[in-house]
């Protein structure tokens, strides 16, 4: 939110694209941009499925997670400080195209993650989520792992994520998993237009 309550809007890009924009769009319209967050964009080289491999399975989410998947989903929206997403939206956009994929333990699941609809032979995931009392096991692994390599089976070319920079575990994970940097960009946050 901007600081005077109004919706703030978020936009990643490059660092010197996005800094030139937030300088032109400051001087046009009076709203000043905010650095929000480093990220790095990977792409998937070759698949490292984790060694040894986490307990459970993975397997694509269905409508009857769809309670479970949204109150997920607006609890990894919170931990990344990310506002103004529907959650339910967003899990029925996967849910239509089979876009998540859960990792279960003796039937129950543990960690999410999502995958964009192909796009000129290019999927991005999103949304890699494990609840707190089930972190530290592995999970978040196989189902990176798992939505990653279905990608890969399904005849995608590329398949990248974004990664907050300051989160060291997430980047030393996909790192592991066989994502390779490729570009630096910053989130930044605009302060709503000055009129």
């Amino acid at each position: 939110m901007g600081r005077d309550g109004a919706r703030a809007d978020r936009h990643p890009g490059e660092r010197d694209t996005a800094a030139a924009f937030a300088d032109a769009w400051r001087s046009r319209t009076g709203a000043a941009a905010e650095l929000d967050k480093n990220l790095r964009l990977f792409r998937l080289g070759e698949l490292a499925p984790p060694e040894p491999a986490p307990a459970g399975r993975a397997r694509t989410a269905g409508t009857g997670d769809r309670e479970l998947l949204v109150e997920w989903y607006e609890a990894f929206a919170a931990e990344i400080e990310e506002q103004g997403l529907n959650a339910a939206t967003f899990v029925d956009d996967r849910l239509s195209h089979g876009g998540v994929t859960v990792w279960e333990v003796d039937g129950a699941p543990v960690a999410m993650a999502g995958i964009t609809r192909p796009l000129a032979g290019m999927v991005r995931v999103v949304a890699v989520y494990t609840p707190p009392g089930h972190r530290g096991r592995g999970y978040a692994a196989g189902v990176t792992a798992a939505v990653s390599g279905a990608a890969r089976d399904a005849g995608v070319d590329e398949v990248l994520l974004f990664t907050d920079l300051a989160n060291a575990t997430s980047n030393a994970l996909y790192r592991r998993l066989g994502y390779l940097p490729v570009q630096d960009h910053v989130g930044l946050t605009y302060s709503p237009v000055v009129e």
